[in-house]
């Protein structure tokens, strides 16, 4: 058995990191759209700058792939594309237009922070680990965040 390192990771934790980079790249394409779905100067300053942390967790990780010669994931999911797609028809019927952009950003953070604790839970120790816990730490404070203003908003 060898010992995994940051720049020789197993093909296990280079998938992870894939699938954690097509997320990151999904919440940064959530955030990009909800910060056009409002007027609201506060929000779309918060949306701008979470689009800007998940970029960056994302490079983070495109990076260790990179010094492990394999390809990154650019791109996001269609899943993620039909989800803002769904977004866009819920706002046509409602007129709690901030609300409902919080709804729906907050349900993207439960996905990327249950991506996050299913890959420390189920591949404990590797050599991203440190990567990992950052990143889900500042996943956490932004889902806490977001779920927050969404309750401010509720009527």
């Amino acid at each position: 058995m060898t010992l995994e390192t940051k720049t020789a990771l197993c093909q296990e934790t280079k998938d992870c990191l894939q699938e954690l980079i097509q997320m990151n790249i999904d919440s940064r394409d959530g955030y990009q759209y909800a910060a056009k779905q409002t007027q609201d100067l506060t929000l779309i300053s918060l949306f701008q700058q979470m689009a800007a942390e998940r970029q960056a967790q994302a490079d983070d990780l495109a990076a260790a792939l990179t010094i492990n010669a394999e390809k990154p994931c650019r791109e996001g999911s269609y899943a993620a594309a039909m989800h803002r797609s769904w977004i866009a028809v819920r706002e046509a019927f409602t007129n709690q237009n901030e609300y409902v952009v919080l709804c729906e950003a907050e349900r993207g953070e439960d996905a990327i922070k249950n991506g996050y604790e299913q890959t420390l839970k189920n591949h404990p120790g590797t050599a991203m680990n440190d990567v990992l816990q950052k990143h889900f730490e500042q996943v956490r404070i932004a889902h806490d965040r977001i779920r927050d203003m969404r309750d401010e908003r509720k009527e």
